[in-house]
């Protein structure tokens, strides 16, 4: 499964934790003349880039590709230990929340040679990728958004049309038509919904939404729309920001509201989720919850539930008018000693081309970052009866969507450390969403070092 939350790794930890453990495992990732090595995380995706390394090596007589593919929490321990070992690959898989670190501890090759156009990919996914000093160090990947996963047959039951999930809205005071959706999709251990009267929201049957945890300092699938469609924005800049914005009053209000949602019973409580083991996904698929915020990575795995039909819906739209979704991209990067460069760059080159983007978008696993890429996905999609167009709408329709990305700055891993906690507190625990001006505090300190 291809996760994009998760809890980013303090890489200095990493670096200290992983160091034993990379040697040990003698990484084997040093490529020679004729070989680059490639790293990636996704196993879903690893035969589309098998069919993209037969191309390129037919395009390139006598160099070969050798991809490993490594889980989550694996992929960024070992890759983080590599960079000490001397066993980095040549390419490998990068996520905007490891760049500004990588970069930072210049362990990235430039890349600034490739002429990468950024008009040639998807809207902003290319910009996402220039360090603070100038330089390119990635090339654009694919891209995902978010949208609103939901039962089938719960909301018929409910008497939610697609069209009445589709339209909903929401507001921070009462929550608007999306909060009495959810509300109605509640359902406690004596049957009654969460709008009907003598709901008992300490023994619910059926959550209407699904948690998928915390949020950390990203929210990227739990409440990052309605704080993007409620006008905040993370940092004082669009990149490369000096100062976080938690202190808002606009996203503690979005913030108060949103965790307001588990005390009245229709929000799965934090005790609900583990990344690990009961995903938003899989309470969807146990019937524990009849709707999910969940990114276009998990089409395929909710597609395929058994016994469980969904659709999907775009997001909510918010006080500004408009609705509004994380659009994250991946990238491909050339770490700074890798043992092929040359080839190395012939890949990358190769990775961010029409050629590839069309085969990996014909596999039907993610939107490749090039329009012909997105289309031959989009293509995949239908052949398999899957419709995909809350997620494609927001990059075609922006007029009504508004996309970001996540926050690009320094200390990403400290950010973390001090979100993480203090999100599970206002969550879990009842802390105050003011609570968050410390915390903010305390990250703007760090990043003014």
């Amino acid at each position: 499964m291809r996760v994009r939350m998760r809890s980013a790794v303090a890489l200095t930890g990493a670096l200290a934790l992983s160091l034993v453990a990379g040697c040990a495992q003698n990484g084997g990732a040093g490529g020679s003349g004729n070989t680059v090595t490639y790293w990636l995380w996704d196993a879903n995706q690893l035969p589309a880039y098998q069919a993209c390394a037969k191309g390129f090596e037919k395009e390139n007589p006598g160099l070969k590709v050798r991809i490993s593919q490594l889980g989550w929490d694996d992929y960024w321990t070992k890759l983080t230990a590599s960079f000490i070992a001397g066993t980095q690959p040549d390419v490998f898989t990068d996520h905007i929340q490891k760049f500004g670190q990588f970069a930072d501890l210049k362990v990235l090759e430039p890349l600034d040679d490739l002429d990468v156009n950024p008009s040639g990919y998807q809207p902003g996914l290319a910009d996402n990728w220039i360090g603070q000093d100038g330089h390119r160090y990635g090339t654009p990947k694919d891209w995902d958004t978010v949208a609103l996963f939901y039962n089938r047959k719960m909301a018929r039951s409910a008497g939610l049309t697609p069209q009445q999930i589709a339209g909903v809205a929401w507001n921070p005071k009462d929550g608007g038509t999306f909060e009495k959706a959810i509300a109605h999709l509640t359902i406690d251990v004596h049957g009654r919904r969460g709008d009907e009267p003598g709901f008992d929201k300490h023994h619910v049957k059926v959550y209407g939404l699904a948690t998928g945890g915390g949020g950390d300092g990203d929210g990227q699938t739990t409440w990052s729309n309605f704080a993007a469609s409620a006008g905040w924005n993370y940092t004082d800049k669009k990149r490369w920001g000096d100062k976080y914005r938690y202190d808002s009053k606009t996203f503690q209000s979005v913030i108060k509201w949103y965790f307001g949602l588990a005390k009245k019973g229709y929000l799965a409580p934090l005790t609900d989720y583990s990344a690990g083991a009961n995903p938003a996904n899989a309470q969807v698929a146990a019937g524990k919850a009849a709707t999910a915020f969940d990114g276009a990575w998990m089409i395929s795995t909710y597609a395929a539930m058994k016994g469980v039909k969904v659709a999907t819906a775009p997001t909510p739209a918010g006080p500004t008018g408009k609705r509004a979704t994380m659009m994250n991209g991946l990238a491909d990067s050339i770490t700074k000693k890798a043992h092929n460069k040359q080839g190395a760059r012939k890949w990358v080159r190769y990775l961010a081309s029409d050629a590839c983007q069309k085969i990996v978008g014909r596999y039907g696993i993610v939107f490749p970052a090039t329009p012909d890429g997105t289309k031959a996905a989009v293509a995949a999609y239908g052949r398999k009866g899957i419709d995909v167009s809350a997620f494609t709408k927001p990059v075609t329709d922006r007029k009504d969507f508004r996309t970001f990305t996540f926050p690009i700055t320094n200390y990403a891993a400290d950010v973390y450390a001090l979100m993480h906690p203090a999100m599970q507190g206002i969550y879990g625990s009842g802390s105050s969403a003011g609570s968050l001006d410390r915390t903010t505090d305390q990250i703007n300190l760090i990043l003014s070092q």
